[in-house]
């Protein structure tokens, strides 16, 4: 428990230097790109890839710079391509989704099997059951009823479709960068931008 808070201080610090927020927006320029690119399956379901820019973003700053974040691109993300209703409680999930994979990529080693254990996660928790939840309430189907667990099974397979695709994606793309020194830059600037507050 003393770790999870631990964590969560260190990666609420990091809203105190200028490149987090640089980085964070410069990487929320890829994402929402990518979103403009998300390819319509139903009205329920559609297919995207720009979660692999956000895994960036959670990856470099944690759970709570992760949060934040995942709220605002899921605003920005709608105001540039609007479907459907605006629903505040789907951009909640989108905030839950930037703390599970803060806390699972945070100050930790990069590796596959941790990638798709936080995709996994995601998947299950925020876009099968928490998302399809919204979208009964959003719609005002009966919860748990027949609309519910007629659009469960669609949203099953395409998760599962996309899990080791997006996992495999963000792996290879953040072990690239890793290898590069793009992510030992960004943590040089970092630590210039805190002496230069100092």
């Amino acid at each position: 428990m003393k770790k999870l808070a631990t964590l969560f201080t260190r990666s609420l610090s990091e809203f105190g230097h200028v490149t987090t927020i640089v980085v964070a927006a410069m990487i929320g320029a890829v994402a929402v790109v990518l979103g403009i690119f998300t390819i319509p399956v139903s009205d329920s379901l559609r297919i995207g890839f720009s979660t692999i820019a956000n895994q960036l973003v959670y990856y470099l700053y944690g759970p709570v710079v992760g949060c934040a974040y995942g709220g605002m691109i899921d605003i920005i993300n709608y105001l540039m391509k609007p479907i459907g209703t605006f629903f505040p409680p789907l951009t909640l999930v989108s905030m839950l989704a930037g703390v599970l994979y803060g806390v699972i990529y945070y100050k930790r080693p990069l590796s596959l099997l941790r990638v798709l254990a936080a995709n996994l996660l995601v998947a299950v928790i925020c876009n099968i059951w928490l998302n399809t939840v919204c979208i009964c309430v959003l719609n005002g189907y009966e919860l748990y009823g027949a609309k519910f667990y007629a659009m469960l099974p669609s949203r099953i397979i395409k998760n599962f479709i996309m899990w080791p695709i997006n996992s495999t994606l963000f792996f290879l793309i953040a072990k690239r960068m890793e290898q590069m020194g793009i992510f030992w830059n960004i943590k040089t600037l970092h630590r210039k931008d805190v002496k230069e507050i100092d």
